[in-house]
């Protein structure tokens, strides 16, 4: 079959290379959603008398047959597909026959795009802040467990004041917890329903019901007015990698907290054997790659947000094709962030702080010893200040 927008002319290979490039593979992990949407879309047809039930009940178990059949590995989206709406349509026309050809009514490949997009994010977004809620578990279980150590606790790599294990760790899983509201805040946006915005002006003649699919699909609004759906393309995206962004960075400050504590100089902690790796000319060398990757990755954080908000920033309104590069960065995002804070969550289970190398030097309490003399003497702050510092010089 050939694809959606084709009308009997030739394609240069060469411009399907180029145009489809890695979108085929990019759409694999979207063939349940769109089976999804269609089938919500197949339903409100049926519903408004534009699909026989006949039709409509072959086309949802179709679907659903080519979903489960997908998900065990028995086809993937070829090159030649381009994107997984031509690959699921064309199967199904094989496979049903002409009813096949009855699911595209009604929309366009932009809606159709936008429907299994949100519904995947949507997914993506509470599956991640789910196991961001396992990692704020595990500190707060080390903060637990060692939470009584008490730690120097740093301003300009210095020694500054006393801490704790438990000050550290919760602080972590303070904004950890923050990422995770994060995420979940970018459902604003991802819970509009683009069905039946068609390529962005709506669907002449027809009588749809864009609230019956917005309801099948558990939408919170209907996406208004149709020109709105297309202007949207890559906001919800940003947003999401926008917390992704933030997230990354906690995770990233956690690992170069664990980079330095583990160092001979500092050795505060003590890494899993198991999560690190050696050299392969020094024999006593443990490194702390895992780590410093994490580290590394939340940069990379930042550059997939900036490829995404430069997609959109100076086309006019309406659908473009610069709009296929947002869905790489995306996904990358996205996938960076489930490793990481599963290999994160996994590490911080083993980490041990190591109190036989942890000492507080006096200085540390020089602030506190400030605001005593201020309590005990009355004397202003500034003075006090003076008077310990003088002291310490001494």
């Amino acid at each position: 079959m050939p694809r959606l927008w084709e009308k009997g002319e030739p394609l240069d290979q060469r411009v399907l290379r180029y145009t489809a490039e890695e979108d085929h593979r990019l759409d694999e992990r979207l063939v349940p959603y769109d089976v999804r949407a269609s089938i919500a879309h197949a339903t409100m047809l049926k519903e408004r008398g534009l699909l026989a039930a006949s039709d409509c009940e072959a086309i949802a178990q179709g679907l659903q047959a080519l979903a489960d059949s997908h998900a065990r590995g028995e086809w993937s989206i070829r090159l030649e597909d381009e994107d997984c709406h031509t690959a699921l349509e064309s199967r199904l026309t094989e496979q049903i026959g002409e009813a096949g050809g009855r699911v595209h009514l009604a929309r366009s490949r932009n809606d159709q795009v936008l429907a299994a997009l949100r519904l995947y994010l949507r997914d993506e977004v509470e599956s991640l802040a789910g196991e961001v809620g396992q990692a704020v578990q595990e500190l707060t279980e080390l903060a637990v467990r060692q939470g009584e150590l008490e730690l120097p606790g740093y301003t300009h790599l210095q020694r500054a004041m006393p801490s704790s294990v438990a000050l550290w760790a919760h602080g972590f899983a303070a904004e950890l917890q923050d990422d995770q509201q994060g995420l979940r805040a970018t459902r604003r946006r991802l819970d509009k329903n683009p069905l039946g915005s068609a390529a962005g002006y709506g669907v002449p003649v027809l009588p749809i019901d864009r609230e019956r699919t917005r309801e099948l699909l558990d939408f919170e609004v209907v996406h208004e007015p149709v020109t709105a759906v297309q202007l949207s393309r890559g906001k919800a995206e940003a947003h999401v990698l926008f917390e992704v962004a933030l997230l990354m960075q906690d995770l990233g400050r956690l690992a170069a907290d664990l980079v330095l504590f583990a160092t001979q100089e500092f050795a505060f902690v003590k890494l899993p054997d198991a999560l690190t790796t050696g050299s392969s000319i020094m024999p006593q060398k443990r490194n702390p790659d895992l780590f410093e990757l994490v580290r590394g990755r939340s940069g990379q954080a930042h550059a997939w947000l900036l490829e995404v908000l430069s997609v959109p920033v100076k086309l006019t309104s309406g659908y473009h094709r610069d709009l296929q590069l947002i869905k790489a960065p995306l996904f990358r995002g996205i996938d960076a962030a489930h490793d990481t804070v599963l290999l994160m969550t996994h590490a911080l289970g083993d980490v041990a702080f190591r109190p036989e190398n942890i000492e507080l030097d006096p200085s540390l309490f020089a602030a506190e010893q400030a605001y005593r003399l201020v309590i005990d003497e009355g004397i202003p702050f500034r003075e006090a200040y003076r008077r310990i510092a003088d002291e310490l010089k001494e």
